[in-house]
């Protein structure tokens, strides 16, 4: 076997079933025949680790950067689950910023030439100095990593940052456009950004405080739908499911730190080819969660594949995190035999009181197992029996004269048992949510019906109006409002379909502009509702965001109950493999304004997103059509929302400690106040200023007329304090009202990133 396919076969995700100590066991027992003869080995594996850990401290002292890798990856394969998905994570990942200036110490590498599509040197090297040369700045590089120093001066304009995702960042944001019909409801954000270096910055602004997160990753499907460390990954990639999963796993560990922990829910679409180790990812990362997987029709007329099953189907993971649960819907999901408002004015529904599941046998459950008398004459309950010992014949118990008694017999004859107790029976009987049907006498048997709970409690709280009773004193009532429906594991929803809900959709909002296999609307609105669906001020997070699908969604929802979500989208701004290819051989790269221009988040995601709040297309004209389904509205009506778009930045920590890169932080400082109304976007020179939803104090000398402004405000959060001292910040944090809570810059905004970094 060859090196290429042994590492093949160490990077391909397993399930690695046998323990630790049965393969130390199966170790000792190869080593024993191994040396039969020769004086025994004693503890191969301690003595395998205490070596590893002698060299590497050995490799520390001479290299620490070398050293620390080293140390991080056997930590990594020491801390390998004996059950469960084991892949290699090929650390470091990697991505290139070309937008983000140049600084001294950062990590670069350097272009190919314009016009060449090569890959160029994927070697990393530091900025050791930065000076000019011939009218233009040059860098004095050295190469990282190197067995031997090597060093170079290459042209700025010629070089790209590179980090690295162990790297401590200290993000920032900056506008580069809003558009608001909302009135005063939050913004949705668009961030243009490396998602994973986006998540570490919403680590700031939204811990703990994310009611949703919907994404569409890429599925791996091997055709070039994704990059990995600038890369592109396709189908002959003997690492492609191993580098999938590494990509995957860093974002959904931080992902996690930002759901809330009492309720909260993170749906995630996937296809066949990475839903099984998806699942198993899922398990290993959210052991407390309740995790279920739905089948979805996305297209009823298939995707032909010769010697295989037509694929129509695709797979939707829910991950229910603390209380959360499905709430119903208005359709069962899987066909239209059940429509809650349709319940509406129609009769309430009675159930067979015996128990059906092949379990419910006598003795099961001793007190439901008792006769139901019922009157000869009327075919009416005369009287609730009690339940009688398993040891007794049930043909002993004498019914009172005029009636006869039922018993909870299976069809076979067998005994079974009652859906409810006697106690709850009587009191039902009372109540009239017990009833007796086609009566046979001669056979002793008649249809028991009752009401369940749910039905008994709309009942009891007006939800179902009772128009009236049967002669028995059976209830005859009305749904008053809609019900709800239980949704199915599999959905074949017309409105579900990825062309007519998903590419359609885009090509009326985008006219000429096309973007690969976007979601349906309505798919992603009806995944989201169920969750969010009663939280009218829910926050939705997407950070594989795409055509911006689910901002599009939430926006639809809000329109239905006059909600205030809000969603925060992300997404890089990659251009498409082919457009790539042609943009490099007319001599651009990444950065240039042409290429950035044609990237996904600034050609489509943004774009969406304001065509789909404006009404109207990015040529200024109407939108042509109608949305469908629930919400059905011609499309050139808009939203009454708003939204703003940001690019994410990377400061320095002396830049932002010292208010230099204040403008770039202030958009974090409005996100965790809420996205909400007007932003301060300088300095105060008064010392302090609020605005809607927070305030800041850069002078602690001005903290009285602080205070005083964020008591009379009835909406403020937040209030930001600058200052180094820490007892003075306390002193003012505890005469802030109650509710407001109190953060210290920039010690929180700097130590938030050195801990989101650092594991």
């Amino acid at each position: 076997m060859t090196a290429p396919e042994q590492d093949a076969l160490i990077s391909r995700p397993v399930l690695s079933c046998p323990s630790p100590e049965r393969r130390r066991s199966e170790l000792d027992a190869a080593n024993s025949r191994k040396n039969e003869g020769k004086k025994p080995r004693k503890n191969v594996f301690g003595a395998v680790v205490s070596r590893l850990t002698d060299l590497i401290a050995q490799a520390k002292a001479k290299d620490p950067l070398l050293g620390a890798d080293l140390d991080r990856e056997f930590k990594v394969l020491s801390s390998r689950l004996p059950f469960g998905l084991n892949f290699e994570r090929h650390s470091p990942e990697a991505v290139e910023l070309p937008q983000r200036p140049i600084r001294k110490g950062d990590k670069v590498r350097v272009l190919p030439e314009r016009v060449s599509t090569k890959k160029g040197d994927q070697r990393l090297w530091q900025v050791k100095a930065i000076h000019k040369l011939d009218g233009g700045k040059v860098a004095d590089l050295e190469l990282l990593g190197a067995a031997e120093a090597e060093t170079k001066t290459e042209r700025l304009a010629d070089l790209v940052v590179v980090s690295e995702f162990r790297d401590t960042i200290y993000p920032g944001l900056v506008s580069t456009g809003r558009v608001e019909r909302g009135g005063d409801k939050p913004f949705h954000t668009v961030i243009n950004g490396e998602n994973y270096h986006v998540l570490k910055a919403l680590t700031y602004t939204h811990r703990g405080k994310v009611d949703a997160i919907y994404i569409d990753p890429p599925y791996n499907t091997g055709a070039k739908d994704w990059k990995y460390n600038n890369d592109y990954v396709e189908g002959d990639d003997l690492y492609r499911h191993s580098k999938w999963l590494a990509m995957m796993e860093r974002r959904l560990l931080s992902a996690k730190q930002l759901l809330n922990p009492v309720e909260s829910v993170l749906i995630v679409t996937i296809d066949e080819k990475e839903y099984l180790r998806l699942g198993l990812l899922l398990e290993q990362i959210f052991p407390e969660a309740a995790i279920e997987m739905i089948t979805s029709v996305i297209s009823a007329k298939g995707v032909a594949r010769f010697g295989q099953f037509s694929r129509v189907e695709e797979f939707i993971y829910f991950v229910r995190i603390g209380n959360c649960k499905v709430q119903l819907g208005e359709q069962n999901m899987l066909d239209d035999s059940r429509s809650a408002t349709a319940q509406i004015g129609q009769e309430i529904e009675w159930l067979g009181l015996r128990r059906r599941e092949p379990t419910a046998k006598r003795g099961a459950r001793p007190n439901q197992f008792y006769p139901i008398f019922v009157n000869i004459e009327s075919g009416h309950i005369h009287s609730i029996g009690e339940p009688i010992a398993d040891d007794i014949d049930r043909s002993l118990i004498a019914a009172p004269i005029g009636t006869f008694a039922v018993w909870p017999l299976r069809p076979n004859g067998g005994e079974g048992l009652w859906g409810i107790t006697p106690e709850t029976a009587k009191r039902y009987l009372r109540d009239g949510f017990i009833r007796s049907r086609n009566p046979k006498p001669e056979k002793e048997q008649a249809a028991i019906h009752y009401l369940p709970s749910g039905t008994v409690k709309a009942i009891q709280d007006g939800r179902i109006d009772v128009v009236g009773r049967d002669p028995d004193g059976a209830v005859q009532a009305i749904h008053k409002e809609r019900k709800g429906v239980i949704p199915k594991r599999v959905w074949n929803m017309d409105s579900h379909n990825a062309e007519t809900g998903g590419s359609l959709i885009v090509s009326r909002l985008l006219p000429d502009r096309r973007f690969p296999f976007p979601k349906s609307l309505y798919a992603v609105e009806d995944s989201l509702r169920f969750f969010v669906g009663d939280k009218p001020s829910a926050v939705i997070l997407d950070f594989f965001a795409g055509s911006g699908t689910t901002a599009h969604a939430v926006m639809r929802l809000n329109r239905q109950d006059e909600g205030h979500r809000q969603c925060i989208s992300v997404t890089n701004n990659e251009v498409a493999a082919d457009e790539q290819k042609s943009l490099q051989e007319r001599g651009f790269r990444p950065g240039d304004p042409d290429w950035e221009m044609l990237g996904i988040c600034d050609y489509i995601t943004k774009p969406r997103v304001n065509a789909a709040i404006s009404g109207k297309t990015p040529d200024g004209h109407p939108i042509k059509g109608d949305y469908k389904f629930t919400d059905e509205f011609p499309m050139a009506e808009g939203f009454a929302e708003n939204a703003e778009f940001f690019t994410l930045t990377y400061e320095t920590p002396i830049a932002v400690s010292h208010n230099r890169a204040f403008s770039r932080v202030a958009p974090l400082l409005w996100m965790k106040a809420g996205s909400r109304g007007r932003r301060i976007d300088k300095l105060p020179e008064s010392g302090w200023e609020v605005s809607d939803a927070y305030g800041l104090l850069v002078d602690v000398d001005f903290a009285a007329p602080f205070i005083s402004a964020v008591t009379q405000s009835n909406e403020l959060v937040v209030a930001y304090i600058v200052t180094d001292d820490d007892r003075r910040f306390q002193s003012i944090a505890r005469r802030l009202p109650n509710g407001v809570e109190p953060v210290r810059l920039y010690e929180s905004y700097l130590t938030n990133f050195s801990f989101a970094n650092g594991e």
